[in-house]
């Protein structure tokens, strides 16, 4: 006979057994995003938030761009180049298909890319797709991409979200039902609130943890805040809400992890116009600027400081924030060697992101510190674009550059920084011409140096990725070098 304590031990027993087994065995997950995307197709729109959900989970392309913004393979599982740079062929994995079953082949390659650079393509990056000149299907699982001119960007180019690899006979739909040959598949988009994916079963690489995903969009902080700790979400990788990140930091409940994004804030200049075409006068602002000041006033705290135009977790960074380290009297000095011994007077057109509005009133106290009286004029999105970016019609801003890899800009002519340095474009050129990668990196550390020394800006800070997510999950990526929420190895721990 079996006494009623022995029962209620081995019934404890298994209760506790079956809580345990059922724990370990999680494979769901809701985690939130800011904003909601226009749609899901990541060749035809900008918007940084359909590359949140799609990119490396539903899509995919030729290459991808991992966690330390280093390219790496994905549906190409090899590549060679030719010896002048102008032909690249890719070998393709075997046994990939589309999540509507039909087979990824050579064609779907090339039919992807000319569409991309077609004349009538409505892809947001179409200039990544300039300096192809062809792309063929030398059989099922090879494809020779010709090149107009070498372009050392290349493998880098087609990782972006906007060089995925789609199928004629879903590309038209993908805005609604996106379909690709990633390791998750669509499921649901509950407009106005959510979109979900499950596990592909049929997946051709390394399965993934997770059955389900449910992605959340919150754009309110406060909102964002209490669906954390009510445990409606499980995962916020980039939090809206920095001055709410110190309650989370004491909690066990939840990892926080500060990392960096591609976004260089930067206090921009008019290189054009006087007085700021005179280099003492932009030397004696890089002095001027107080960036930890910054980053504690405007980002509570959050951000890494910067002296170039460049993101601190790229492989190819050099660290550059001494070049002109912060000293208000050798920064007064300069102004009296360039004619202004008492300063002068300036506006400061600030667009509406709280990291502008907040950093420019702080940038303006400390410019006033050394004689350059600032007058701040706020600005809506529209202003922004038409009189600072396309009419250069400022003396200075601060915005953010969320676009990877960008210092090539500086090449520009027209940008709207008016900068002319004949010795970055002839870095710029070369490293367009470059493939080697260790060559592609001392390229850039050149270029960074150029610019730095230059003071084209005020570099300030790198956007921080502000990401809080359950304790017992792992695998989110803690920086963010291409827009992407990269799921394929997230998993829950015991």
């Amino acid at each position: 006979m079996i006494s009623k304590t022995s029962t209620f031990l081995a019934g404890a027993a298994l209760a506790l057994a079956l809580t345990s087994s059922a724990f370990a065995a999680r494979t769901d997950l809701t985690l939130a995003i800011q904003l909601e995307p226009p749609h899901l197709d990541p060749t035809a729109g900008a918007a940084g938030a359909i590359d949140d959900i799609v990119y490396q989970n539903i899509f995919q392309g030729l290459t991808r761009i991992g966690p330390d913004g280093a390219v790496l393979p994905s549906l190409a599982e090899s590549w060679s180049v030719s010896d002048d740079g102008l032909t690249y062929t890719f070998k393709l994995h075997d046994g990939v298909t589309f999540h509507d079953g039909t087979s990824l082949d050579a064609g779907d390659v090339v039919f992807s890319l000319d569409r991309a650079r077609a004349d009538d393509s409505t892809n947001a990056q179409k200039a990544l797709f300039s300096a192809i000149a062809s792309a063929e299907a030398v059989d099922d699982l090879t494809v020779k991409v010709t090149l107009s001119r070498p372009q050392g960007s290349f493998l880098y180019n087609m990782g972006w979200g906007d060089a995925v690899i789609v199928a004629p006979e879903s590309a038209d739909t993908n805005k609604e039902k996106p379909v690709g040959t990633g390791p998750f598949k669509f499921v649901d988009w509950a407009q106005g609130s959510s979109a979900t994916l499950e596990k592909n079963a049929d997946y051709w690489g390394e399965p993934v943890a997770l059955d389900k995903v449910t992605y959340r969009f919150i754009s309110d902080p406060a909102a964002a805040t209490a669906a954390l700790l009510a445990g409606d979400i499980q995962a916020f990788p980039s939090f809206p809400a920095p001055e709410a990140v110190a309650q989370f930091e004491g909690d066990p409940r939840f990892s926080v992890v500060i990392g960096s994004t591609e976004g260089e804030t930067i206090l921009s200049t008019n290189n054009g116009k006087e007085p700021f075409s005179d280099l003492k006068v932009r030397q004696a602002i890089a002095h001027a600027l107080d960036r930890q000041a910054i980053i504690d006033g405007a980002m509570f705290g959050f951000g890494t400081p910067i002296g170039t135009h460049f993101a601190p977790h790229n492989p190819a960074y050099v660290e550059l924030v001494e070049t002109y380290p912060y000293d208000p009297e050798k920064s007064k000095a300069l102004l009296a060697e360039a004619g202004y011994p008492d300063g002068f007077k300036a506006t400061l057109k600030l667009p509406p992101p709280a990291y502008a509005r907040r950093g420019g009133e702080i940038v303006a106290a400390q410019l006033r510190e050394v004689g350059i009286d600032l007058e701040i004029i706020p600005v809506e999105w529209a202003q922004w674009l038409d009189q600072v970016f396309k009419q250069k019609d400022y003396d200075l801003t601060i915005i953010s550059h969320t676009e990877p890899n960008d210092i090539g800009i500086y090449a520009r002519d027209d940008y709207y920084f008016d900068y002319h340095s004949d010795a970055f474009k002839q870095v710029m050129a070369e490293l367009d011409a470059t493939a080697d990668e260790d060559k592609r990196y001392e390229l850039l550390r050149q270029a960074q140096e150029i610019i730095a020394k230059d003071a084209v800006n005020g570099y300030l800070f790198e956007l921080p990725k502000l990401g809080i997510w359950d304790a017992k999950l792992e695998g989110l990526w803690h920086n963010l070098p291409v827009q992407s929420n990269d799921l394929s190895k997230v998993h829950w721990t015991d």
